[in-house]
């Protein structure tokens, strides 16, 4: 997994972000939660399959502190159309998701989202720092330093032991 972050200083809980209603939500709020950052998109092959992992996930380690941050983005052929409040909607009605759904952003280029931008910054990648597609997912240790980045397609295996390993640092 690699333990600590490499770069950059600061963390998570210095941005702020908008949920799918509008509202500004301060990351320093999830302090002291591992967090799973995704960008979902409910158009996508990987869409059914991915959402139904994510929810495997949130039950699973919800109860020992993870929490899952869903950011819809349409960077990636059109993926993920309609308003922030209604992909949350599809995302909760269709795709059982009942962890929280921000605000539509986009995750490449000059327009990328400031969160997504220091996610990168952290943990490039194979795309020199770009997101490769929909469902790339970054893990987020309880201070808010990002310990792992994951390809779309990784097993879902991986993230799980990862999540284990980092929460058996906590109890040593």
């Amino acid at each position: 997994m690699g333990g600590k972050p490499s770069t950059p200083e600061g963390s998570i809980h210095d941005y702020t972000v908008e949920d799918a209603k509008g509202n500004f939500v301060n990351l320093s709020t999830y302090k002291g939660k591992i967090l799973l950052i995704v960008n979902v998109a409910s158009k996508c092959y990987l869409t059914a399959s991915s959402y139904e992992q994510l929810n495997d996930i949130y039950f699973k380690y919800r109860d020992r502190g993870l929490e899952i941050l869903a950011f819809p983005c349409n960077q990636f052929f059109g993926k993920e159309p309609g308003t922030s409040e209604e992909i949350e909607c599809t995302a909760c009605s269709q795709f059982n998701a009942e962890f929280p759904i921000f605000g539509k952003i986009k995750v490449n280029g000059n327009q990328a989202a400031p969160l997504y931008k220091f996610l990168k910054s952290c943990k490039p990648g194979w795309c020199s720092g770009r997101i490769k597609w929909n469902f790339t997912k970054f893990l987020v240790d309880r201070d808010g330093h990002v310990v792992q980045r994951y390809s779309p397609n990784a097993a879902i295996s991986c993230v799980k032991n990862d999540l284990e390993q980092l929460l058996s640092y906590e109890s040593d």
